[in-house]
């Protein structure tokens, strides 16, 4: 499964040319950009099995820098800032990683946090 089989191409590209400028990275714009927001739980589910490259059931602060790259392999990579911002609002537990475990991103993503 891709990201294509759950988001439009066209919504994944809109979302990562509208944060192309390094230090516009804002998550719930992004969200809703790309479609995410509005998907099912099951959906959300399906795209972070997608984004867990190494398939440890997290995604690690290494890994989110590439965040915009997994919805278009030319966008440029998130900022320290950007990432350490996206990981402290996704850190349910302040572990320094995104779990998908508890119902805490699909809340995220969905806007009710």
């Amino acid at each position: 499964m891709s990201l294509a089989n759950i988001l439009s191409e066209e919504a994944m590209k809109n979302a990562v040319e509208d944060c192309k400028d390094p230090d516009t990275f804002c998550y719930k714009k992004f969200f809703q950009l790309c479609g995410l927001s509005s998907k099912s739980e099951k959906e959300i589910e399906n795209v972070f099995q997608i984004l867990d490259k190494d398939k440890s059931g997290y995604i690690e602060e290494s890994e989110l820098k590439y965040f915009l790259q997994w919805f278009d392999t030319s966008a440029r990579t998130l900022t320290e800032k950007e990432t350490k911002n996206f990981i402290s609002a996704a850190d349910d537990n302040n572990d320094g990683r995104i779990g998908v475990e508890g119902q805490y991103l699909i809340s995220l993503i969905l806007g009710a946090l």
